[in-house]
């Protein structure tokens, strides 16, 4: 694919009718990240086949580089090579949370000095929890925010510690990815409301199972890992399901049909929750040999959702609830005002700049029908805010997206890619 020089604002391209299209898309950025950090720390060599290429994913490697491990990325599949851990050095989280939160547990292996810092929003996401987690379990970090330096000696004792994940389900997957290699494994117990985003810790529990760790997690709100070593893995890596929310949308918004290819008929995304919405919202979803295939309704039907375990999906989930032909409530998700920027200010700002009736609540918005009409829809260096502006750009005439670069986070050349349907 060539890439264009892109105009910002971005004009987003409308549906000229019903689109039909059959997509692939890139691979997981949730689970590329933690099958990098599981294969670093294993026994020997791991390869991860279609990896997702962005920019969270190359800060990961490199970050991973930076320890001492070795990541070849340079073909299409990507060779991990676990070396002793060493500091000092620096770790680049960018705007990559998993970046952010993953890395400091695996940095106390180490020895020596690692220095973390990333973009300016990133000095306001929270990541005191595991910090403050990591100094229960003996290791030497001081600060509860961007920049800190975790001050490795090598080993972590491990055991038993209690966290608040209710901001965010990472803090917990951050101990469990390293756990393991903790002289005494390490015991989570989360004290706070309910964790969101569950299916992110299954994911994380499912693929250390892979790597042999043994985890108990039959105890609700607690997170047994086995100390041991962990067995090199062959992993291939799904395609992205959350990224999909924007090209299933187009099916929604346009009358039309949609496949992704290669949708595993079981998976621990998030991003699975798509087929349920969609069909709650009168599109006609389901299997065919080729993937998931969405029809779109004459008419898109209005949602009450509760999205607390899949709050990723609310920017696209949301764009769709605006352009609805009745009213809809989302629920649950006042955890995503903490993430790349408070998604559901901005989610309100900008739907309703363009004319749509929607409330802000506490854990998320209300819409109520209304017609829609161009203008400039900003992102705040948010990939999942672009997904929303140009899910509406397809249905609205003249809507220009701010910065829709920003999608590089998880999708390379998206806008080439979108336009290209269009």
């Amino acid at each position: 694919m060539t890439t264009t020089r892109l105009a910002d604002p971005w004009p987003a391209p409308r549906a000229a009718g019903p689109v039909s299209a059959v997509v692939s898309l890139p691979g997981s950025k949730s689970l590329t990240n933690r099958a990098l950090v599981l294969a670093a720390l294993a026994e020997g060599p791991s390869v991860v086949r279609r990896p997702l290429r962005s920019r969270d994913t190359r800060l990961m490697a490199a970050g991973l580089v930076a320890l001492g491990c070795g990541v070849d990325s340079d073909r299409d599949d990507w060779l991990v090579t676990p070396a002793r851990l060493t500091g000092p050095a620096r770790v680049d989280c960018g705007l990559a949370g998993t970046v952010m939160r993953f890395l400091p547990p695996v940095a106390g292996l180490a020895e020596g000095a690692v220095d973390f810092d990333g973009d300016a929003h990133m000095r306001q996401r929270p990541v005191g929890q595991v910090l403050a987690a990591l100094r229960a379990l003996g290791v030497d970090v001081p600060g509860d925010t961007l920049p800190f330096t975790v001050h490795g000696s090598g080993r972590v004792r491990g055991g038993p510690v209690a966290l608040d994940a209710s901001a965010s389900s990472q803090f917990i997957s951050a101990l469990l990815l390293a756990g393991a290699r903790f002289d005494d494994g390490v015991d989570i117990r989360h004290a706070g409301a309910p964790v969101p985003s569950l299916p992110h810790v299954e994911m994380s529990v499912a693929l250390l199972r892979e790597h042999g760790v043994a985890v108990d997690d039959s105890d609700v709100d607690r997170w047994v890992v086995t100390p041991g070593p962990l067995t090199p893995v062959d992993r291939t890596i799904e395609p992205d399901l959350s990224n999909a929310g924007p090209f299933l949308a187009l099916a929604a918004v346009t009358g039309g049909e949609v496949t992704v290819r290669d949708w595993p008929r079981a998976t621990t995304q998030a991003g699975d929750r798509l087929r349920e919405i969609l069909a709650e919202m009168g599109c006609d979803v389901g299997f065919t040999d080729e993937g998931l295939r969405v029809a779109g309704p004459e008419q898109l039907q209005g949602i009450d959702l509760d999205l607390h375990d899949v709050g990723e999906l609310t920017p696209a989930v949301a764009a769709l609830c605006a352009l609805a032909d009745e009213p809809s409530r989302l629920r649950g998700v006042a955890h995503i005002r903490a993430h790349e920027t408070d998604r559901l200010a901005a989610l309100s700002r900008e739907l309703g700049a363009l004319g749509a009736d929607v409330t802000e609540h506490d854990d998320g918005l209300s819409f109520r029908p209304a017609s829609l009409h161009g203008g400039v829809f900003h992102t705040y260096a948010d990939h999942r805010m672009a997904h929303a502006g140009v899910i509406v750009g397809a249905a609205v005439d003249g809507v220009l997206v701010e910065d829709v670069a920003t999608t590089a986070k998880t999708f390379p050349e998206f806008a080439d890619f979108w336009a290209g349907l269009l």
